[in-house]
């Protein structure tokens, strides 16, 4: 299945989610959209209920149905809670961690930024997406693009940053402090869900 890039709004809308994390999609219509969209809703089945929360996390992060089925395999043989492991890999995705550094507005436009070769780890150039952030690493924007306007932009515009990161705004470079608390992360996620999906 390939990644969505159909209007984020709708699908919030019909998940009652918004996937951007700033509230804006449902702020003016909270309802699934289409024409009965306002009409009550048909109760979910417990699949359909895992389904949706799967569908929530997959679409914020920006991932494809392959690539979240794999990552999910992976935390499951972590060490710990497989609900917790997967958020963390989901947010030390590089690309989330140039969205979550204020480097970019949208996780869309940090997975773009890190595709075109902007973003340095370590005094490395890395363009994948997916590339996983270690503890410690530094997350820097490379030296000819300092001066990029839509970067520049969102390191401006962005007035707060998690706590599990540190930024200079000077040098539009930042650094991840530590892995984050499950209480850091999005509170209208249910992983546990998630985890009972693929273990069914």
């Amino acid at each position: 299945m390939a990644r969505y890039t159909g209007p984020v709004y709708k699908k919030s809308r019909r998940l009652g989610f918004s996937i951007l994390e700033n509230g804006k999609e449902l702020a003016k219509r909270p309802y699934a959209p289409g024409a009965h969209g306002n009409d009550k809703k048909r109760k979910s089945s417990e699949y359909g209920v895992q389904l949706a929360e799967k569908q929530k996390i997959r679409l914020m992060y920006g991932l494809n149905e392959k690539q979240f089925h794999r990552l999910f395999d992976k935390a499951s043989k972590m060490q710990g809670t497989a609900g917790h492991n997967l958020l963390n890999l989901l947010e030390t995705r590089l690309d989330n961690m140039v969205y979550r550094l204020g480097l970019a507005k949208t996780r869309r436009a940090a997975r773009q930024v890190v595709n075109h070769g902007h973003i340095t780890v370590n005094g490395k150039k890395v363009d994948i997406p997916s590339f996983q952030v270690k503890v410690g690493d530094v997350i820097a924007v490379k030296e000819n693009s300092l001066e990029h306007p839509a970067i520049k932009e969102a390191a401006e515009t962005c007035m707060t940053r998690p706590a599990y990161v540190e930024f200079d705004k000077n040098k539009l470079c930042g650094k991840l402090l530590r892995l984050p608390d499950r209480s850091e992360l999005n509170q209208e996620v249910n992983e546990t869900l998630i985890v009972e999906f693929y273990n069914r």
